[in-house]
């Protein structure tokens, strides 16, 4: 059985700085389980293939090139009958099992990779972590790429609901003192309208240069920050299927929050079905600024 040090180091390693090949770029943060994979634990896992790449873009790109062993899955076919049953239909048909380790990747600054990630935990594959950078940076530092079409045997994997990261309309909606909801949208269009109560975490302002996540202490100092506690329960959405708000779900991951749910339908479905909407009407230039 493949356990959670497998994917990534322990906490007793977490003071080993590692550095990608041809990079001179030193590591800054470090993989923690079923959150953020770095690029020298996803090579060496590749070479000894204890683990399932998936590549989440579209798939013409996947075929010019892409990471060695990766399979493609883009967002867009999850997203085509997204359900449960399908998507457990999908992680089998690329030969994953229950305790295979899957990293997940793109071309976007990890807004995509995270919301397939997301749904791979959703559906009970707990080892399932983002690559800490996009595949662009993969190759800039130097790892190996190739243009194989990657294909795997189909394997059993058990559909298990973890309902304790997902968030539908009537959670978002149930009142609750300790329940925080986080917009992880750019902070113009939060301003123009939100769900009532929410509070603005742009998903911008937890990325790092040349990184997809912030440092997991940095991340905690912004809550901080912004008076956002790891006793609260947290709910992120975004504008539509739930892509900045599973990115942002993952920082909050890194930094060590457990109390996290993704609303995946987002404020898309909120405005479509009639929700009440909130909004700043005069709003100055300090309002545009998330900081």
């Amino acid at each position: 059985m493949t356990s959670k040090r497998t994917l990534s180091m322990d906490n007793h390693k977490q003071n080993k700085k590692l550095r990608g090949r041809g990079s001179g770029l030193e590591s800054e943060y470090y993989s923690i389980p079923d959150t953020v994979c770095d690029v020298n634990t996803l090579s060496s896992l590749i070479r000894k293939k204890n683990v399932r790449v998936v590549d989440v873009r579209k798939e013409e790109e996947y075929i010019r090139e892409h990471i060695p062993g990766a399979v493609s899955l883009p967002l867009a076919k999850i997203l085509e009958k997204e359900s449960p049953e399908r998507c457990i239909e999908l992680i089998q048909d690329i030969g994953v099992n229950e305790d295979l380790p899957v990293v997940t990747y793109d071309d976007t600054f990890g807004a995509l990779a995270a919301r397939v990630a997301w749904t791979f935990q959703y559906i009970g594959h707990q080892h399932s972590s983002i690559l800490e950078v996009t595949f662009a940076q993969w190759k800039s530092m130097g790892f190996r790429t190739e243009k194989k079409l990657n294909s795997y045997k189909w394997q059993p994997h058990p559909l298990k609901i973890n309902q304790s990261i997902y968030a539908d309309l009537a959670y978002v909606e149930k009142a609750s003192s300790n329940k925080v909801l986080i917009d992880s949208r750019e902070r113009l269009n939060f301003l123009s309208e939100h769900i009532p109560e929410a509070v603005n975490l742009p998903y911008t302002m937890l990325r790092a240069d040349g990184k997809v996540l912030s440092k997991s202490d940095d991340i905690r100092r912004l809550l901080q920050n912004r008076g956002i506690h790891e006793n609260l329960e947290l709910v992120t959405y975004c504008g539509s299927v739930g892509t900045l708000s599973g990115l942002v779900y993952y920082g909050l991951r890194l930094a060590g929050l457990k109390n996290v749910r993704l609303y995946a339908r987002s404020f898309k479905e909120w405005k479509a079905l009639g929700k009440p909407k909130a909004e700043f009407k005069d709003a100055n230039y300090w309002d545009l600024s998330a900081e």
